[in-house]
Formats: C-alpha cells, sequence, structure tokens
C-alpha cells in the first residue's frame, strides 16, 4: 500500500493539514492515516555551513584568508534540529512513500527550506507543491485537489539560493573584513548594512539643523481669518501688522475646487506593519508574529504578500465576506455600504499571494478567545477591507485671496460632499483607545464669499520656527526601505527598494540587537557604534541602490527572466 507524504514548514501547520487530509493518528514527529503521512521542518532545518568547516583556519579572523569563496557550498544541520532532521530522511526514503508533496510556506524562503531537506536526504522520488494563501480547510482541500509539479517552482527556488548564497558571502567577508581592519566585531549584511546607513543619514541630517525663526501676519474679520506668507524679519511683520490695523481687505479672487479620494488599496505586509505602528506602536516584528498567529488559527490569509489586490475569481469570496462583517463589527453597525468588489480584484497584480483579508472561518468564529492585540489587527484589516470596496470621499476646497495694505492675504476652507471610505475609517478610528496620536483633520469652513467684497480686519502677529527632519519610525523606515533606490530603477521592477515584506521586520530586529541602532518610544535612532560603522563602510556596501537592485534582480531569477550565475558573478 503506498503513501504520500507531506512536509510542512511548521509542527502547527503540519497538525492542521493532517486534520484536513485525514492523518489523525499521532507518531513521533509525523501523523498518519488516510493514505498520508505529515511531518514538519522546525524553520530552516538544514542551512549553509559556517565558515570554519571548510577549512580548520578559518575559525580565526584573519585578513590574509579572504574572501572565502565556498567551492562546492557545505551543509549543516544544527544540533537542536538533527531529531526532526533523522525522522525526515527515514520519512522520505521509505519504500512504501512513492510521492512527496511540498507544504512549506508557498514562498521564496519556503521553497528553499523544503529543497535543501529533500537534497539533503538524497531522496529521489516525485515532489508535488501544495500553494496555499488560507489555512482555512477549504483552501487546504482545494490545494490538494490542485498539487502542481514542484518543478514549476524550480526558478523561485533559484532565486531563494541565490538570495542565501549572497548573503552569506556579502555578510561573512564583510563582516570579517571590517572586524579585522578595526578591532571590533562590525556585524554587516547585505541589506541590514543600507538600513543602517539611512538612519545614519536622517540623524545626521537632524543634527545638522538650524531651526530659523519666521513671522506671519494675520488678519481678521469676524469667523474669517487670512494670513499672509513668511516674512523673515519682527520689523517686516510690524510695519504690515500696522498698516493693516483699521484697513480694509478686498477679496480678490475665490477659487473652488472639487477633489475626490479614491479608497485605499487592501493591506500587503508593509502597509499592514505601518499602520499597526502608527495606530498601536506595534514593531514590525510584532506585527508579523500577531498576522502569523492569525494565519495559523484560519483567521487571516497568509500575511508575507507584497499584493494589494485579490484574483479576479474572488469577487463572490469579498462580496460575502464584506456583507458578512457588515454584521459582525460593532463599528459597523447600521452603515449603508454598497460594495464596489471589483476595485480590488487584479490578478495581473497577485504574484505569489493576494492582499490580507480576513477569513471565512473568521466570521464563523468571531473575535472570541483571541488575545487583545490580536483583536486589534484583526479589526484594522477587516476596516480596510470596507473602506477599500467604499465609495470615493468627495470635498471641496475653497482658497480666498485678499488684498490689505498692498499686501495678500490667503484663507483655505474645506467642505466635504459624500464621505464615503472615510466614513468607515473615522468610525474605527473612533473605537480606538488613544494609542496614536492620529490627528483628526480639522474641517475649516469659510463663510459665503464673493469677490470685490470688503471688510473691515484687525491683524496680529504670530511667531514660527522651521521644523527638523523627524527621526524615522518604523512606519516612515518600512516606508523608506520599500522605495529604496526606487528612483534609479526601471519603472517597471516589480520589487524595488530593500529586503522583501518578510524580511525587513527582522531586520529592524536584527540592527536593534546588535546595538546598531535603539527605540526611543516610537522613534529608531541610530547608536554611536551603528554611525561609526556606518561611516567607515565603502559606498558598494551602504548604497540602498545597489542593494535594491540585487532585490530586484532576484524577483526577475524567480519569474525566470534573469541567470542566477550571472548575479552570483557580480556578487
Amino acid at each position: 500500500m503506498s503513501v504520500q507524504l507531506v512536509i510542512a514548514e511548521k509542527p502547527s501547520v503540519a497538525r492542521s493539514i493532517a486534520a484536513v487530509i485525514g492523518a489523525t493518528e499521532k507518531q513521533n514527529g509525523y501523523w498518519q492515516g488516510g493514505g498520508y503521512l505529515v511531518s514538519w521542518c522546525i524553520g530552516h532545518l538544514v542551512s549553509f555551513a559556517e565558515a570554519g568547516q571548510y577549512d580548520e583556519k578559518y575559525c580565526k579572523w584573519k585578513y590574509e584568508d579572504l574572501p572565502i569563496l565556498p567551492q562546492p557550498w557545505q551543509f549543516i544541520v544544527p544540533d537542536e534540529k538533527k531529531q526532526q532532521f533523522e525522522v525526515l530522511r527515514t520519512l522520505l526514503n521509505r519504500p512504501d512513500v512513492d510521492s512527496v508533496t511540498a507544504a512549506t510556506d508557498a514562498g521564496r524562503e519556503g521553497e528553499l527550506i523544503f529543497r535543501f531537506v529533500y537534497q539533503q536526504t538524497g531522496c529521489m522520488k516525485p515532489v508535488k507543491r501544495l500553494w496555499i494563501s488560507s489555512m482555512e480547510d477549504a483552501a487546504i482541500r482545494e490545494g490538494f485537489a490542485n498539487l502542481r509539479p514542484d518543478s514549476d517552482y524550480n526558478a523561485l527556488y533559484q532565486s531563494a539560493l541565490c538570495r542565501a548564497k549572497a548573503d552569506w558571502l556579502v555578510g561573512i567577508n564583510a563582516t570579517r573584513l571590517f572586524s579585522v581592519l578595526y578591532h571590533k566585531t562590525l556585524t554587516v549584511g547585505r541589506v541590514q548594512t543600507p538600513t543602517l546607513k539611512m538612519l545614519v543619514d536622517r540623524d545626521a541630517k537632524i543634527l545638522r539643523f538650524q531651526k530659523e525663526r519666521y513671522y506671519t501676519v494675520g488678519i481678521q474679520s469676524g469667523s474669517l481669518k487670512a494670513d499672509s506668507g513668511r516674512i523673515a524679519s519682527m520689523d517686516e511683520a510690524d510695519t504690515l501688522k500696522n498698516a493693516c490695523a483699521g484697513a480694509s481687505a478686498i477679496c480678490s479672487s475665490v477659487k473652488r475646487e472639487k477633489k475626490t479620494e479614491q479608497p485605499p488599496k487592501l493591506y500587503d505586509l508593509t502597509t499592514l506593519q505601518r499602520e499597526a505602528n502608527r495606530l498601536f506602536g506595534f514593531t514590525a516584528k510584532q506585527t508579523l508574529d500577531y498576522a502569523q498567529q492569525l494565519y495559523e488559527k484560519k483567521l487571516l490569509t497568509y500575511p508575507r504578500t507584497d499584493s494589494q489586490y485579490l484574483t479576479e475569481d474572488m469577487g463572490q469570496t469579498a462580496q460575502h465576506l464584506v456583507s458578512d462583517l457588515l454584521g459582525l463589527l460593532p463599528f459597523a453597525q447600521g452603515l449603508a455600504l454598497t460594495a464596489e468588489v471589483g476595485r480590488v480584484l487584479n490578478s495581473k497584480k497577485v504574484s505569489d499571494h493576494h492582499a490580507i483579508i480576513p477569513t471565512a472561518e473568521f466570521v464563523k468564529q468571531g473575535f472570541t478567545g483571541l488575545a487583545e492585540s490580536e483583536c486589534k489587527l484583526l479589526n484594522l484589516v477587516c476596516s480596510k477591507l470596507l473602506c477599500a470596496v467604499a465609495a470615493p470621499h468627495e470635498y471641496e476646497t475653497v482658497t480666498a485671496v485678499f488684498s490689505c495694505a498692498g499686501n495678500e492675504f490667503a484663507a483655505k476652507g474645506k467642505t466635504v460632499l459624500v464621505p464615503g471610505w472615510k466614513e468607515i475609517d473615522q468610525r474605527f478610528r473612533s473605537t480606538l483607545k488613544a494609542d496614536g496620536e492620529e490627528e483628526t483633520e480639522t474641517l475649516n469652513t469659510l463663510p459665503e464669499l464673493t469677490e470685490g467684497q470688503s471688510y473691515s480686519v484687525v491683524s496680529d502677529i504670530s511667531e514660527h520656527f522651521t521644523s527638523p527632519p523627524k527621526a524615522y519610525t518604523e512606519d516612515t523606515l518600512l516606508s523608506a526601505m520599500e522605495r529604496a533606490g526606487a528612483e534609479d530603477m526601471p519603472e517597471n521592477a516589480e520589487r524595488k527598494g530593500l529586503g522583501t515584506p518578510a524580511t525587513r521586520a527582522a531586520i529592524l530586529e536584527k540592527l536593534v540587537q546588535m546595538g546598531f541602532v535603539q527605540r526611543k518610544s516610537k522613534q529608531l535612532v541610530p547608536t554611536k557604534d551603528g554611525i561609526n560603522l556606518a561611516v567607515v563602510l565603502p559606498e558598494s556596501l551602504t548604497s540602498p541602490a545597489l542593494t535594491a537592485e540585487w532585490e530586484n534582480r532576484l524577483t526577475e531569477i524567480a519569474k525566470g527572466n534573469a541567470d542566477p550565475d550571472e548575479f552570483m558573478a557580480e556578487i
């Protein structure tokens, strides 16, 4: 009797899959039943060997030994993971196992994790790939009904392999080189170093900033207020104020403009991390951890995605989800919403996984039994889905210009015509405890104005200072990492920026752990060590443009449009 072996990335995921396909008998290191064996890796079971394994002499860091270029590459299984590796080796080589299903996470790293194990055990059996975006039972069943040959993912594996080798080569060689030159452990990384450089550059701008004083003169008539532009000296402002005192102001122009603000897109991982940081103060890693927990609880779709759209065949699902959420979410009670689902569907903009949305399972279960942090994140994702399918927000702006004592003064106002998606957003935000200092928008409604009308006014002076650039928060840094090097990239480059949505959180954590960056409330600030490191490294290691170019090439390799050997030669 032949059986099929399924290998997941983590024990919890293996358990969920086993339950759906009927492998309910627990064994040591795997589940069995229903013609299946289901086992798991523990993250990266097999990794590249440390330098010392290639040659005893590399155990000491010496300038003369660099660069270290492994040929051929060697692998290790860390001691604490040997037991599970042996379980997999035994299962892969069992005579009754005639086919293997790779069920590790559906993405670049998941592919690498599975292939390394498969190759290390010397297995040659045919492999199929399970590719799913949700851990719900229905999604798992559908995935098993549509397994694809793992060879369809060879390009993805090549891209993962190039990423791993590049990180090893740059990390090990550059770290050893600069540590030996400066007699201090200086950890260098392909993505973390340019990220550190961005923080150091911003810090320098803030330090060099000299604040400048300036003045504005305001004129007022009843509820109407208008301001002059910036005035450099107090004397000049004083002269103008006195000239306006008791004078009359003439309305010289009134300009009205209707504007439309389109609904936001759905969340990919980076935008979710940014908003959770801004609203709740979660770090990027916390957001990823909570989202991963919710994914494994079947309440949220796969979080490590860089798409903000759903595929075109998901229209029906999204429609049902929206109407169910309207009944389930406290802040959506009594909301009249005509969902325009078509706006969030675009298969061309979905590569590995669609945008992050709640699941049908969540609609059944609701928030029962969830931690506060998980509830916050789910609420955020639900409100984003409702906003994304709501009507555009329409408003009118009014700019009025007045002349008084030979100078111009301007007044600006705004009136909402159709609240649209912003109504949902505001309802959601009003439920938040004061976590984030969210600036609520103040609407300034101007009285009816006509050109040529004259007003008698009083005048005053106010003093202002120019403000320095702000230190990065995780929100603004993630955004900057995503855009890094973008101006030097071809317009159609799919993945610009430093790192991937899945890796950015870990990079920020690592910089903090290594003492190069510290968190000050929501801000990320480089430490003295971080500044010194960024200053001594050459541009090829600190330039966001270069690393962003590599990231783009890795994406091209994954799509089968670039040559892995060429990429490695450049590294």
